[in-house]
């Protein structure tokens, strides 16, 4: 083989692999850290597997059907979907609001953006703690405003709408201002001659809003919701930490706000069962990945109709 040729094979397979060599560390840590962690949570599942004594043999899925008929499991898939709709839906519409507001000139404006992301950048730990106090039965915040509108004080943890509103106002106010300032930076990639156009027309600002701008931010309407749905289905830390009984994972004294995750926790570092949470586990992947399809599916019939 002439200079030359080499020359030109080593260009070729230069070409050829060098941008596989680029992506290869994704893919080593995503197969070491995420698909290894999944597949192995998915083989210890089918095993009646015990934190301390290791595996107890092969069950195969048994794991599974014991799920489906446990009670406990309904009661947190119940609760997880009520938080999620009762935080979500809220949470989604004011960012929209506030983003739109964001978008108008204003004074100080780079102060206004940085204060909305200012829940978000603080610690969960610290939100759900101080939360907790405000909606405290007998010295919270909460129902001592309500006093003044003849309401008697609530006991915020001891019922199930209750203790799902609470634990929704965390969670919308913690990520609005970031689901906001997502909506903002897609606002501002919508071309301006559409609104001109629009005005042009006689649109009003409020048609102006609903006829150009959701339609531009679709993408990122699109995005908040489905990593809204992932999130909203593996909520723990504001439930956990909002059950003045303990950290054993069951959401308050008779399961009222227990969510799954919290289950799974309860089942894998309370009872030691790892076989079990791990079913629980694949469950609610396999649920997430479901109400994702399902999201993107509406949204896209929806803009087709738009």
């Amino acid at each position: 083989m002439t200079r030359r040729n080499s020359r030109a094979v080593f260009a070729r397979l230069d070409a050829r692999v060098t941008p596989f060599l680029f992506v290869a560390p994704f893919f080593v840590l995503f197969a070491v850290f995420g698909l290894f962690p999944l597949l192995y949570t998915g083989w210890i599942s089918l095993h009646h597997w015990q934190l301390i004594n290791g595996d107890g043999g092969f069950v195969g899925l048994g794991n599974y059907e014991k799920l489906f008929t446990d009670p406990d499991f309904y009661n947190a898939l119940g609760n997880t979907a009520s938080i999620f709709l009762l935080s979500t839906i809220p949470q989604l519409l004011a960012a929209l609001g506030i983003a739109a507001l964001l978008d108008r000139p204003l004074r100080a404006r780079t102060m206004w953006r940085a204060a909305v992301l200012l829940p978000n950048v603080v610690s969960v730990v610290a939100v759900a703690l101080v939360f907790a106090q405000l909606f405290g039965r007998d010295f919270g915040v909460v129902n001592w405003v309500l006093g003044f509108f003849g309401v008697s004080p609530i006991d915020w943890q001891a019922h199930v709408w209750s203790s799902h509103l609470a634990i929704a106002v965390m969670v919308i106010w913690r990520w609005t201002g970031y689901d906001a300032l997502l909506y903002l930076a897609a606002m501002q990639s919508v071309p301006d001659d559409l609104y001109e156009a629009a005005e042009l027309d006689g649109a009003s600002r409020w048609r102006r809003f609903w006829s150009v701008t959701v339609p531009g931010i679709r993408p990122t309407i699109v995005f908040t919701v489905i990593v809204s749905t992932i999130g909203g289905l593996q909520l723990f830390a504001e439930p956990q930490l909002f059950d003045a009984s303990g950290t054993a994972g069951t959401g308050g004294n008779d399961r009222q706000f227990q969510t799954l995750t919290m289950y799974l926790y309860e089942k894998g570092f309370g009872h030691f069962d790892a076989g079990y949470a791990a079913t629980i586990a694949w469950v609610v992947f396999a649920l997430c990945v479901l109400c994702s399809l399902v999201n993107l599916g509406l949204i896209r019939r929806f803009a087709g109709r738009g």
